[in-house]
């Protein structure tokens, strides 16, 4: 189950550049050795060795992708953009079926209307955590008419974990 944390924005901002530039400081380490390598054992002195050099750069994007998911993943500098990627994901498979959502909730499913809450409460954060305040004001709008739905049902508004089953719930009742 995803929970929405409460993270500073200045904060994470910074965790998060420290993060990308790290990754991007291995990845250039890592794609232009390999790119050396592969050069130096397969290409040819004063030959066209783009091939090469290719190949190595995309062994690269291999190796720097590897590393992140199995060795940096878990690091703690590495929280903020961890954090990060995986509240976008969870956004995203709730997008992916955004329509169906949103018609159930017009029907009154209780489920569809907690999932909702969840995603605006989640893009919101998103919007706060990344200083985009201009999708967050127009966010807030459509937030609000959703607010007062849940209060008039007896529905908390307080939906900052995402249960599967709700995702699941409103994939079931379209189905139907």
């Amino acid at each position: 189950m995803f929970e929405l944390q409460h993270l500073d924005p200045d904060a994470y901002r910074r965790q998060t550049r420290k993060s990308s530039l790290i990754v991007i400081v291995i990845f250039a380490v890592v794609a232009m050795a390999l790119a050396s390598l592969s050069v130096a054992v397969f290409g040819e002195p004063g030959g066209n060795n783009f091939r090469w050099n290719l190949g190595g750069v995309l062994a690269g994007v291999v190796v720097t992708v590897a590393l992140v998911r199995f060795k940096l993943w878990h690091q703690p500098w590495m929280a903020s953009a961890v954090y990060g990627w995986q509240l976008k994901r969870h956004l995203m498979r709730i997008t992916n079926v955004q329509h169906q959502v949103e018609a159930r909730v017009a029907a009154g499913d209780r489920d569809a209307m907690k999932l909702l809450r969840f995603y605006h409460l989640g893009l919101e954060h998103m919007h706060r955590l990344e200083g985009n305040l201009t999708a967050l004001h127009e966010l807030l709008l459509e937030s609000e008419a959703l607010k007062r739905k849940l209060v008039e049902h007896g529905i908390s508004t307080d939906q900052t974990r995402l249960d599967p089953a709700w995702l699941e719930s409103v994939k079931r009742a379209c189905s139907h």
